[in-house]
């Protein structure tokens, strides 16, 4: 019975009827349509070499744009969330020590919680990518990716670069959600995981700027953040997005194990 009480799978039931959750994917899905309300007020030509003059030349072309502009901070809101929100959540609601009555350890809790987080952040991504492809289409037609240098790509190509570019940007998310994570063991307060991983995309992002740092910056967790948008060019260097890989993966580590480290440890009393 106490297996089955942290289980994944009652996790995720838990999880994904929440209120929040909804809420969520009704912004992810209400986004797109407002972008295209915007377009339609503005006077926009269609021209230029910016992703935003390019997103109403078809469903390739607002896709690419959809997810420049909220992989950096929508997404990572997002991700924060599903990842940093759970345990917080269960301390305010003075639920999380009952949970830790059943004889299962610490570390399942914390492992449930993080798969379900992270494979939610996955369905929303999904969810909001399949969306504007949609909405892109229904509004701006089916026509091959126009790239900002010049020349097109066809769907399959632009396709399979687009499912890399999504990996990726997920990959870059995992520092900041890890930060959630950490944060969400240590406080009762929700929001406050959420707003400590936006704080450190904030400062990461101004620090990034400071050509003064040099070569240090290349060690900062969004430092790479962009590499993607290199895969839209006629020919992509897939080897660029690995120092991004890398990165992320080692600070995601590092406060994963905080995280697990920390609640161990804590005395629970909500």
């Amino acid at each position: 019975m106490s297996g089955t009480a942290l289980s994944v799978r009652v996790e995720a039931r838990r999880q994904l009827t929440r209120l929040r959750t909804r809420w969520t994917f009704a912004v992810l899905l209400v986004l797109p349509l407002v972008v295209v309300g915007a377009y339609a007020l503005g006077d926009g030509d269609g021209e230029g070499q910016r992703f935003s003059d390019l997103a109403t030349l078809g469903s390739a072309n607002f896709a690419i744009f959809m997810l420049f502009v909220t992989a950096p901070l929508l997404l990572l809101i997002v991700a924060a969330l599903f990842v940093g929100d759970p345990v917080p959540s269960e301390a305010s609601w003075a639920s999380l020590r009952y949970l830790l009555i059943a004889p299962v350890s610490r570390a399942r809790l914390l492992t449930s919680t993080l798969l379900v987080g992270l494979g939610a952040t996955v369905v929303a991504m999904l969810t909001l990518l399949l969306w504007v492809l949609l909405v892109g289409g229904l509004f701006y037609g089916w026509d091959s990716l126009t790239l900002p240098v010049g020349g097109t790509l066809d769907w399959p190509t632009m396709l399979g670069r687009l499912a890399v570019a999504s990996a990726y940007i997920f990959v870059g998310l995992l520092p900041f959600a890890a930060i959630a994570f950490w944060m969400g063991v240590r406080t009762d307060a929700p929001l406050g995981a959420v707003g400590v991983a936006v704080l450190a995309s904030i400062v990461s992002s101004i620090l990034d700027a400071l050509d003064a740092l040099g070569d240090w910056r290349r060690g900062l967790p969004n430092h790479y953040a962009f590499e993607w948008v290199g895969l839209f060019s006629p020919e992509a260097d897939y080897g660029a997005l690995l120092p991004g890989v890398l990165w992320a993966l080692l600070w995601a580590t590092v406060f994963v194990a905080l995280a697990y480290r920390h609640f161990s440890r804590k005395d629970i009393v909500s």
